[in-house]
């Protein structure tokens, strides 16, 4: 984490901070988009990607993220700055570092992120012939690889969140997020954009 000396001075030569709302795939941050919209939060998204069965509130994407490691010029994402745009966890490394980023990092079970996404290619009539210990590997790598970036990088600043937590707390989950943020978001509002009802992939409990 940034010192506050350091996040003064980069908040002083690179300007207002960039909200990013990151995590594995399927692991929530749609959600977590929606929450920050209905909040206040201004936000970046270019619409091409529509509301379907696996995300009936919508997926809040930028298509040109997905390019961001093979991109030479992301001066674009200056102008997202006192905005929230939603990046996953694998590109938070292709990420400038002349901005200042507040990441809100959305954690989710690994077994839900699974299930979620065998289902959502289902649905598509798509196949992975990734072996699911492989794909577990895979996730936790990445998991990792992010918050090292995250807790590493002076440009970033982080607040993690569990998915599971925000359905059941909802308001808890946004005034933390408020707090984090600055504490000027509608936090109501936020909270009663939560729908439990697609909590839809649940990690089995066991005693």
């Amino acid at each position: 984490m940034p010192s506050p000396l350091q996040r003064l001075y980069r908040r002083l030569r690179y300007g207002e901070p960039l909200v990013v709302v990151s995590g594995l795939p399927r692991s929530g941050t749609s959600m977590l988009m929606k929450m920050l919209e209905a909040g206040g939060v201004p936000i970046v998204t270019d619409g091409l990607r529509t509301a379907d069965e696996d995300n009936p509130k919508g997926y809040y994407e930028v298509e040109r993220v997905k390019n961001l490691a093979q991109e030479t010029d992301r001066a674009w994402l200056a102008e997202a700055r006192g905005k929230a745009i939603k990046v996953i966890s694998f590109l938070l490394k292709s990420l400038p570092p002349d901005l200042n980023y507040r990441v809100v990092f959305v954690r989710r079970d690994i077994e839900e992120v699974l299930a979620s996404q065998k289902k959502m290619l289902a649905r598509r009539g798509e196949t992975d012939d990734t072996p699911p210990e492989r794909m577990r590997e895979h996730f936790a790598d990445d998991l990792w690889r992010a918050r090292y970036q995250l807790t590493h990088r002076p440009w970033f600043e982080m607040l993690e969140i569990h998915y599971g937590e925000v359905l059941a707390r909802p308001l808890e989950g946004a005034r933390q997020i408020a707090g984090f943020l600055g504490g000027s978001l509608d936090t109501e509002a936020m909270a009663a954009v939560v729908d439990p009802d697609l909590y839809r992939n649940r990690a089995k409990k066991t005693d």
